[in-house]
């Protein structure tokens, strides 16, 4: 498939999504999130780890305010409803892992874009910021909903109303991401964690994704009786049976996502 927003590459497991507008600072125009969005349906069905990260100095700016036409009829419902809701959705419900690596400045809603993967590693120059009421806005794509949960609604908060600039460090001290890495280290560390997942064991991701994401809406009774459900599931694999056999003979399992 060829695309021209983005690039994709696949290997050992590993699909690698590049948001490909240097020259705008991967600004999410429309071609980019449809292109996005079916580059995902595809690696859905063929990797067991997903990277998306930014072609040049940025992970990316944000909306493209260039591609919405005029500014006094652009419909923001309907773009977040149609082209922004799909595209999360097939982040935060992708059946494998999803490594966001922020390479870059993170902005608006590519901030939210990186929050809503479920592991964040960003180089420590990189840096997020909720820049939507600059432009008279509020944060969309999902920062509503990330933010509070992740950092605690005081410092969500004062990040939605200053849209001041939060550093890869501050973010990964606040709980925002998992981890800041120096620049030197960054590519390495990505590359070496998403192998990881790459080698794991599939449906015990995909269970830990689906509790975890849906604990908030959960009471206790509830969120207990989904882990009997999806433990259940998870004991019932090839990979389970390989994994204790790894454990007693110590060695390294061997998961095939079986």
């Amino acid at each position: 498939m060829t695309y021209q927003t983005i690039t994709v590459t696949e290997a050992e497991g590993v699909g690698t999504i590049t948001l490909n507008r240097p020259e705008v600072m991967n600004a999410l125009s429309r071609p980019l999130r449809l292109e996005m969005a079916e580059a995902l349906r595809a690696l859905h069905q063929s990797v067991r780890a997903i990277v998306i990260t930014g072609a040049g100095r940025a992970f990316c700016s944000g909306q493209d305010l260039q591609d919405t036409g005029s500014i006094a009829a652009v419909d923001f419902t309907r773009i977040l409803n149609e082209e922004y809701v799909p595209l999360l959705r097939l982040i935060t419900d992708s059946p494998v892992p999803v490594i966001a690596a922020v390479n870059g400045a993170a902005a608006g809603a590519g901030a939210n874009l990186a929050l809503a993967c479920d592991v964040v590693i960003a180089a420590e120059s990189a840096s997020f910021i909720q820049a939507f009421t600059r432009i008279g806005l509020m944060p969309d794509a999902g920062g509503t909903h990330w933010l509070p949960r992740q950092i605690g609604l005081a410092r969500a908060m004062g990040a939605a109303l200053f849209a001041d600039k939060i550093s890869a460090r501050q973010a990964a001290d606040w709980g925002m991401i998992w981890e800041a890495v120096p620049d030197a280290e960054f590519a390495a560390v990505v590359a070496a964690r998403a192998a990881h997942l790459a080698k794991g064991p599939t449906t015990a991701y995909a269970a830990v994704k689906k509790a975890l994401r849906g604990s908030f809406d959960l009471d206790l009774g509830e969120a207990l009786a989904l882990e009997a459900d999806l433990q259940g599931r998870c004991g019932a694999t090839a990979d389970f049976r390989e994994g204790v056999a790894a454990f007693l003979e110590k060695r390294s399992p061997k998961f095939t996502g079986a």
